[in-house]
């Protein structure tokens, strides 16, 4: 996996006020922290992040580019980013400090290519899981795997074991684990028949009163 350059600076820490000013100037405020690493408070070219970085799919590696010796060159993954609550922008990035020479876990996105035979016959291809796992080399990231479902039919599926996974790299989950299913067509069902309202009977009350007047003759009997 290549690594994209990204121009850091560290930043003073403070108030929140000092983190809208610094959004105000075009700037993104962030972190910088990892398990060796000393927690270093980041401003980012906002521009920049948003353009080359906050855009993409999957796991990315970060090379900072730095006038601090605390930062420059160091490789971090974007751990976390936090969004606007009303607008959906970007307001907060973590960036977490990885080892090259050291196995890390991270997920890596699903894409389903191709039609599935079930879906040409009517079914609906169903995702059950849209990204995996994984654990390997931070420069052995995959952008993406490719899942091809052409051949399934109606009530196929396609397991983890089921994915080209390029050597180095390992699944963190059972082999059969599922992701992506052709399910059958969904039948709509039959619309429940109408209550039938009570028909009156021409003479059903005629009847009723006979019925009553044997029961009290047999009564009056006994």
């Amino acid at each position: 996996m290549e690594t994209i350059e990204i121009q850091v600076e560290p930043r003073e820490a403070g108030a929140k006020g000092k983190a809208k000013q610094l959004r105000r100037e075009g700037k993104l405020p962030g972190i910088f922290y990892g398990p060796k690493a000393e927690s270093v408070p980041l401003e980012l070219d906002r521009k920049d992040f948003l353009s080359r970085v906050a855009g993409l799919e999957g796991s990315r590696l970060i090379r900072i580019k730095s006038s601090s010796p605390l930062l420059a060159e160091r490789v971090a993954l974007v751990k976390e980013m936090q969004f606007h609550p009303v607008t959906g922008e970007v307001v907060h990035a973590d960036l977490y400090e990885v080892d090259l020479s050291a196995r890390i876990r991270v997920k890596v996105p699903l894409h389903f290519v191709g039609k599935a035979e079930g879906v040409v016959r009517g079914g609906i291809l169903q995702p059950v899981v849209r990204e995996i796992e994984v654990e390997c080399l931070p420069m052995d990231i995959p952008e993406y795997f490719d899942v091809e479902v052409s051949s399934l039919d109606i009530g196929h599926s396609l397991h983890v074991k089921d994915l080209s996974i390029p050597e180095g790299v390992t699944a963190v989950y059972e082999s059969n684990l599922t992701l992506v299913t052709v399910v059958p067509p969904t039948v709509e069902e039959a619309p429940a028949a109408a209550e039938v309202a009570p028909v009156a009977v021409e003479g059903a009350e005629a009847v009723a009163p006979a019925a009553e007047e044997k029961k009290e003759e047999e009564g009056s009997e006994a």
